[in-house]
């Protein structure tokens, strides 16, 4: 008669718990950010079976502005210690300042393989900011408008009255076997 009845737990309804989940989780991936890696956009020579012969020119030291990178991060122009601040407009003055013949000028990197990634990388970028810097400002000569409204035409032409050329070289002599 006067028996305890035994009370049971209510349940939670869980069935809408993983839709709440995977939209919890698309949100996410919708609204966040990803960091986009930083690397070198070159094209590289085709790779063929045939082999390519190597054309050889000669290039007067006039024409040649040699930057380096040791192996503690520090880089020369010409010979000189320079910023990284300073590299574009070194570059600028180098070919389109009368320093070098604009149509046979060579940027020679000569590279310490202790050197770190990060500063090799900022090099190149500044090399690349220079040359789009003449660019530009050729284009809104010429044109009167910017490089990247420019046909691709007048593109290819501002590339060719401003190549890039540069040569990479690796100093080896450091490394330890």
């Amino acid at each position: 008669m006067f028996r305890r009845k035994r009370r049971k737990m209510p349940l939670l309804n869980t069935a809408s718990t993983a839709d709440m989940s995977f939209m919890l989780l698309i949100f996410f991936l919708v609204t966040t950010s990803m960091d986009v890696d930083k690397g070198l956009e070159r094209k590289l020579p085709p790779m063929d079976d045939e082999v390519m012969e190597e054309i050889v020119t000669d290039v007067s030291a006039a024409n040649v502005l040699r930057i380096e990178l040791s192996g503690n991060d520090e880089i020369t122009a010409a010979g000189e210690r320079i910023g990284l601040a300073d590299l574009s407009k070194r570059i600028i003055a180098f070919v389109d300042g009368g320093v070098a013949d604009r149509e046979k000028h060579v940027i020679s990197l000569t590279i310490d393989r202790q050197a770190s990634y990060d500063v090799y990388f900022n090099i190149q970028n500044e090399i690349v900011s220079a040359y789009n810097t003449m660019r530009e400002r050729r284009a809104m000569a010429l044109y009167g408008r910017p490089f990247a409204r420019c046909t691709a035409e007048e593109k290819e032409e501002l590339r060719r009255y401003y190549p890039q050329r540069v040569a990479e070289d690796y100093d080896t002599s450091s490394t330890e076997l």
